[in-house]
């Protein structure tokens, strides 16, 4: 049927077909754009938890080798003002480690710094003066628990191991 007889017979049927034509097309439009963007947060999603089941484990690995890096740092200095101590005393260990932070008559210290560093977990370091038979004396944290022993965040760093001393 031609168009022009169409309106002729129903001049409202086409309009309301153009109508309900364009309303169904818009929402259709409207469909598929939401269909688009569930779709998009679908893959940005599972790509961020993606990233995150391989990146998480690199970092928490970079942060547990950063700690470990700190503490042998920090005891590998607190030594080496423990041998500068001895070297200007005759030989003498202290028999605390603050000494090594207290101003002498120069106002110098063996260590730079106005209080002895806390290892990483807020604890005070461990010192061991030199005992009979002992040349040296020892440095140490326990690690994150705290306790003697333990593996990977756990574990003791001494100064004996950093300097290779058995």
């Amino acid at each position: 049927m031609d168009d022009s007889l169409a309106q002729s017979i129903d001049p409202h049927s086409s309009a309301s077909d153009s109508a309900s034509e364009a309303t169904r097309r818009k929402r259709q439009r409207w469909i598929w754009i939401l269909v688009g963007l569930g779709a998009f947060a679908v893959i940005s999603i599972v790509a961020l938890v993606l990233l995150a089941t391989l990146v998480v484990p690199n970092v928490l690995k970079h942060h547990a080798f950063t700690v470990t890096k700190r503490v042998e740092r920090d005891i590998f200095y607190l030594d080496a003002a423990l041998e500068e101590f001895a070297a200007n005393n005759g030989g003498k260990f202290p028999d605390s480690i603050q000494v090594l932070v207290t101003p002498d008559a120069n106002g110098e210290r063996y260590f730079d710094a106005v209080r002895v560093p806390r290892d990483p977990w807020g604890r005070e370091y461990i010192y061991e003066p030199p005992g009979p038979g002992g040349p040296r004396p020892i440095v140490k944290s326990y690690g994150k628990d705290g306790r003697p022993g333990g593996k990977g965040d756990d574990a003791d760093v001494d100064s004996l191991s950093i300097r290779g001393d058995p």
